[in-house]
């Protein structure tokens, strides 16, 4: 009798731990998947700034294709830890990330998330703001971030 209820118990917060892990999961970012057009050339670049022994490092550059659409560049240089879930990408206006879930942060623009290392391009739709002065990089899965390269 009492190895029957240890069984039911255990199954019962398996089941409990699943359904709590699937509330947290992240929310999807569509990316645009969009390549430059022609030549790719760089009006301001960055170098990433490591976080909370994340391994990012590498150097980002925002610039315009032959089309005029413009495009932030992740380097082949770039390298960034990813095995704790997605790492998203920001534009902020410094180099801290300062959520407000209620009501929005103008001083945050959503990108998308890095899916792998070395060169990758996300399309900037609609053109950057001047404001925007820093790229971060976003581990929601841990609450830290886990890089920032501030744009000149």
């Amino acid at each position: 009798m009492k190895k029957n209820f240890v069984v039911i118990l255990l199954g019962f917060l398996s089941t409990t731990t699943m359904i709590s892990c699937s509330e947290d999961a992240p929310t999807t970012i569509t990316i645009d998947s969009s390549q430059p057009q022609g030549a790719f050339t760089a009006n301001v670049n960055g170098t990433f700034v490591d976080q909370n022994a994340a391994g990012s490092v590498g150097t980002v550059e925002l610039g315009l294709d032959e089309d005029g659409t413009q495009f932030l560049k992740f380097d082949s240089d770039f390298s960034t830890g990813l095995a704790t879930g997605t790492v998203t990408v920001y534009f902020s206006t410094s180099m801290d990330y300062v959520a407000d879930p209620g009501l929005g942060n103008p001083d945050l623009r959503l990108l998308g998330a890095v899916q792998d290392t070395g060169e990758m391009y996300f399309k900037v739709d609609p053109v950057l703001e001047a404001q925007f002065t820093h790229v971060i990089l976003w581990c929601a899965t841990a609450n830290i971030p886990f890089g920032y390269a501030e744009l000149n």
